[in-house]
Order: C-alpha cells, then structure tokens, then sequence
C-alpha cells in the first residue's frame, strides 16, 4: 500500500514562495488503480515528481508498505518499488533501446523479452532495438518507449504521468489493454495521471487536482458521474476518447 500524508511541495518565484502540491492526502491499496486528474499546470506531474523522489517535499509524508521512503532519493524509491514514467521522457545520446530496457528490467533481456515489451507499447522491435534514444526518435516513440521501461520491471507502485499524450489511437488502445492486464492481475498498484476519459473510467479511485490541492477525492462511483458535466478544453475535446480538465 502506498500512503500520502499531508504532501507540500513549495518553489521561490522571484523572491516569493509558490505551493505547487498543497497538503496532499490519499492511499492506492494493493492492486488498485488510482487516477489523477484536473487542469493543466493544477500540480498532477510535479505530484508524481514528489512520489517518485525527483523533487523534495517541504512536509509530508510517503509510506510504501507502512515503510517510511521519505527520505528515500530517485534510486532508493526506485528500489522499493516505486516506477515511473516521466510525460516528456528524457534522451539518451548513445544509448540503444536494447540497453535501456535491460538496465530498467535489472538483468540481460533477450530479444524475444525486449520484443514482448515493445509490442506492448505498439512498436516493432525489428525497427527499434539497435537504434538510439536520441533525437532521432520523435516525441511519441520515446514516450512509448518511456512507458516500455516501466513495464520491463515489476513494481509495487507504477506511476504514468499522462501515457496517452503524443501516442496514435491503435498504440493508446494497446496501452490500455496492457493496463486492464495489470489491474487485473493485482500484483501490482497503479497511479495514472490522465485527461482521458477511458482511462478514468478504469480506475477504482480517482482524484481530482486543481491549484496543487485535491479538489476531488473518493471512488470512481463517487467522482466520475462530476466529472463530465463540466465543459471540456480544447485540448480534451480533440483527445483520443475525450476527457476533463
């Protein structure tokens, strides 16, 4: 189980002080899906960045099997069992797809494992294996090649900052099977942050952020039938499945 108590997370903007995540509160148990969503700029990215100990929270707390991570930099939390995938992926000079894997798996993937992990993602492992992680890929192959590092590995908790975003409707389609399998399967939790409404639709919890605090807390029962009654950006109204912001 994943436990968030009381989160802050706070930046100086000209001298004066900024609450991205503000007093951030919410439990994923074992197994479930919780999907986070809001506005643009609301917080949800730099939330996952906390979870993930990329940023540093100013207060709070963060408890993965009653074990106390916050302490715990990008490399421990990765090692208790925390995933992530950033929404704009880094590149890597150098790098081939091939590697990346292996070293996000933790052992020496043969290729029959590296293909099984691409097609999940939608790409074709004879036309990405040896190629680099560099600007020659375009911002929709390394997100799903972001995504296909996360899955390489098993994790307690898997975090997908906004996986549809850049992504063609036949690879999101085979990204949400791939999720359904996960949370089905139960052996591990998954957080989702996402405008879509088909990935909202599967969660067993949602959270809705807004001005860095949670506007919005509780089942999919209790959330979803509010969410789609607000207009819709221009941004979701033009999505894959549609969606809230």
């Amino acid at each position: 189980m994943l436990k968030v108590d009381n989160l802050t997370f706070e930046v100086n903007e000209e001298g004066r002080k900024r609450c991205l995540v503000n007093h951030v509160s919410f439990q994923v148990a074992d197994g479930e899906m919780l999907v986070i969503t809001g506005p643009n700029g609301g917080g949800k990215s730099t939330l996952a960045k906390v979870l993930a100990g990329i940023e540093n929270a100013d207060e709070g707390q963060i408890f993965l099997d009653e074990e106390n991570i916050s302490g715990y930099d990008i490399d421990h939390r990765a090692n208790a069992g925390i995933g992530y995938a950033f929404q704009q992926p880094p590149r890597f000079k150098g790098m081939t797809v091939a590697r990346m894997l292996s070293l996000a798996a933790g052992k020496e993937l043969t290729e029959a494992e590296s293909c099984r992990l691409l097609s999940a993602v939608g790409l074709c492992s004879a036309d990405y294996l040896n190629r680099q992680m560099d600007g020659t890929l375009s911002g929709g192959e390394m997100k799903r090649l972001e995504i296909a590092t996360v899955l390489a590995k098993p994790h307690k908790v898997s975090i997908f900052d906004e996986p549809e975003a850049g992504i063609d409707l036949w690879s999101f389609s085979m990204l949400i099977k791939r999720f359904e399998e996960i949370h089905k399967e139960k052996k591990e939790s998954l957080i989702l942050i996402s405008h879509q409404e088909r990935i909202i639709r599967m969660a067993d919890k949602i959270m809705v952020i807004e001005d860095g605090e949670v506007k919005q807390y509780g089942s999919r029962d209790e959330v979803l039938p509010t969410l789609f009654t607000r207009e819709s950006c221009g941004r979701c109204a033009n999505g894959l499945e549609g969606g809230v912001c």
